[in-house]
């Protein structure tokens, strides 16, 4: 019997047999070559956080309390983002695809798929398995559009996994002069360099406040050069207590490292008036994040961005369909690279210890892959 990976309590990854169903109408079976996980939102469930139990209910358009029945069936859970596979069977009335066909979509990490001829896409010529699975955080990170990136901008980029490296290039593609990489991993570091980002910084170090490096390194050398002072009183008896030079900081920083701490720090990055453009899905509370400070004082502008909430802030211009398209053709032409992403690469006999290690040993990974025999 075929198998996959699935989590049967929190931190809990195991292999499960399971029985392909009958063909649908409209159905294809496909043979998985290749997949890999989210290493971002599906850990907030893989791991019980707290986000995880609070769903979003569109009809009242907020965050409520998960039911007991929705708690009861939230494990076991199928772990697994996207897949690459090969047609192996067709329902009778199927018509986009034939057996043999390689194909690749939103799929689990198992075997065998069985799935509605729509949920699944043709692998365009030239684009490999590694690049395939690459397209969500790719469409996630398209997200920052809302960002408002303008040519010559500084940009900062805050957590380097799959979505960051994307946003990275995404920055450039934009216009960016300048973009800085930000994560505590020296291998994603690397990555960012490769792939375009100007500068990458440790947030971990010692002594490190990043928010404060980044202010210097996209500054001028006297941090009083151009400074700008209002009249001491005014009407009412207010005072101008506050001198901007609006030279040091980043234009926008790009907040996708899920950590309240990494959010405090874009946010300390950014210079007055500045836009910190936040992709991340946070599990945990907003420890570490202090708003008395600079979000406080330099009037920034906040901005919640996400693909999957539609209307996009452009629509109808733009819809995830465009966004999807538009990242499917960066990835297959190389406008986009996923050069270093997919790691570390194991086959799926593997695949237990391997998810284990992304939640608990990150710094081994940036976005798993698993190849299946």
């Amino acid at each position: 019997m075929p198998r996959e990976l699935i989590a049967t309590a929190p931190r809990t990854p195991v292999l499960r047999e399971y029985a392909d169903p009958p063909l649908g109408e409209r159905q294809i079976r496909l043979r998985t070559e290749f997949a890999s996980p989210k290493h971002g939102t599906e850990l907030v469930a893989y791991r019980d956080e707290p986000a995880a139990s609070r769903p979003y209910d569109p009809a009242w358009g907020a965050v409520m309390p998960r039911s007991e029945e929705q708690a009861a069936h939230s494990f076991p859970l199928r772990l697994g983002n996207m897949a690459v596979g090969v047609v192996t069977d067709t329902g009778p009335s199927v018509t986009r695809f034939s057996i043999g066909d390689r194909v690749f979509g939103h799929f689990p990490i198992r075997e065998t798929q069985t799935v509605e001829e729509t949920h699944a896409d043709p692998l365009p010529e030239g684009l490999s398995p590694e690049a395939a699975v690459c397209l969500d955080p790719a469409v996630m990170a398209m997200a920052m559009r809302d960002a408002r990136i303008a040519l010559g901008d500084h940009v900062a980029v805050f957590g380097l996994g799959a979505i960051g490296l994307m946003a990275v290039q995404l920055a450039r593609l934009a216009g960016a002069d300048r973009v800085i990489a930000v994560d505590p991993i020296a291998a994603r570091r690397q990555v960012a360099l490769a792939l375009g980002a100007d500068t990458a910084l440790d947030p971990a170090a010692d002594g490190a406040d990043v928010g404060l490096a980044i202010r210097r390194i996209t500054g001028p050398a006297d941090p009083l050069a151009g400074e700008q002072t209002s009249p001491s009183r005014v009407l009412g008896g207010y005072r101008e207590e506050i001198t901007q030079t609006g030279q040091r900081g980043v234009d926008v920083a790009v907040e996708v490292a899920g950590s309240a701490q990494a959010l405090h720090h874009a946010i300390r990055a950014t210079h007055f008036g500045g836009t910190v453009c936040v992709l991340s899905f946070y599990g945990r509370d907003a420890a570490g994040l202090r708003l008395g400070e600079e979000f406080h004082i330099n009037r920034l502008q906040l901005v919640s961005a996400r693909s999957q909430s539609l209307p996009l802030r452009d629509a109808p211009a733009w819809t995830l369909q465009r966004l999807t398209e538009v990242a499917l053709e960066w990835l297959r032409s190389g406008r986009l690279r996923a050069d270093g992403i997919i790691t570390p690469v194991v086959p799926f006999a593997e695949s237990v210890d391997a998810y284990r290690a992304i939640d608990e040993h990150p710094e081994q990974s940036i976005k798993l892959g698993i190849r299946f025999p």
